[in-house]
């Protein structure tokens, strides 16, 4: 439980941290407007408002925004369950990393936004090339944080459970699986995020739906309060799935301690 002084010190960051904000917004609506920036350029905090409202009227944003965060999840999920096989695939057998890290090396390697047109050649204007793209982004970070946490396993611990004629599947479910949590979901917390521009790359290079569409909609409009819009609506997805790894990471990892804002 949070000491006293503890948790003045939690409200009193969270008070800097709205008064940063309103600073912010109030820089955004008058600073640039001082500084002779023209609304076509950089619009102020009222006028993207103003748009806002407007594209809930007539943009159907409501459901460009639910196809982008259901194409995120989607994305989100089938990557983070390849990296988790692949990751722990390779972790478990040195034979399987040693075949399979070189092909897995030239895919990170490559541009995974390069690969957004070759899906649209092959699926078409459809949510599954922009729900790969996801796929391919995500999948990464996760494979190499699980690969790295079984690396990191104490050997003689697994040798003392094979002293005890552990089988192999014993060692991994209650050695191996066990000491990989903190580093998956350090990769979740990444992948989180990085679903988001896999699905915005995958709208942005072909489709008509999504905040991605909209994005480029306003860019060619020259609507630039349409894509702050859009921009912030990605980012609050962003944010949702953050915080949905979050909840999930305290559920699950709840034997660990918690961060002390005592000695901030």
């Amino acid at each position: 439980m949070n000491t006293e002084g503890e948790t003045q010190r939690v409200r009193r960051g969270i008070m800097a941290s709205v008064g940063l904000l309103v600073v912010a917004l109030a820089g955004w609506e008058w600073g640039f407007e001082w500084l002779g920036v023209p609304p076509y350029i950089v619009p102020p905090v009222s006028m993207v408002f103003d748009e806002f409202f407007f594209m809930l009227e007539t943009e159907r944003m409501v459901f460009h925004t639910l196809v982008t965060l259901m194409e995120t999840a989607v994305g989100f999920v089938l990557g983070a369950l390849l990296g988790m096989v692949v990751g722990y695939a390779m972790g478990m057998s040195p034979w399987a990393e040693l075949v399979f890290s070189p092909y897995l090396l030239a895919l990170q390697i490559a541009p995974k936004v390069a690969f957004a047109p070759l899906f649209i050649l092959w699926f078409g204007y459809t949510v599954y090339p922009k729900i790969l793209v996801a796929v391919l982004i995500v999948f990464f970070p996760i494979m190499v944080n699980v690969l790295g946490a079984l690396r990191a396993v104490d050997p003689d611990l697994i040798n003392l459970a094979r002293s005890f004629k552990a089988r192999r599947s014993q060692i991994f479910w209650k050695i191996e699986f066990p000491a990989s949590m903190p580093a998956l979901f350090s990769g979740l917390r990444v992948g989180a995020t990085l679903a988001v521009i896999g699905v915005v790359v995958g709208e942005m290079v072909g489709g008509n739906i999504g905040l991605g569409y909209l994005l480029v909609f306003g860019e060619g409009a020259a609507n630039t309060a349409m894509v702050f819009v859009s921009i912030f609506l990605l980012t609050l997805i962003g944010i949702l799935a953050y915080v949905a790894v979050i909840v999930l990471e305290h559920r699950v990892l709840h034997y660990l301690p918690s961060r002390s804002f005592g000695d901030v």
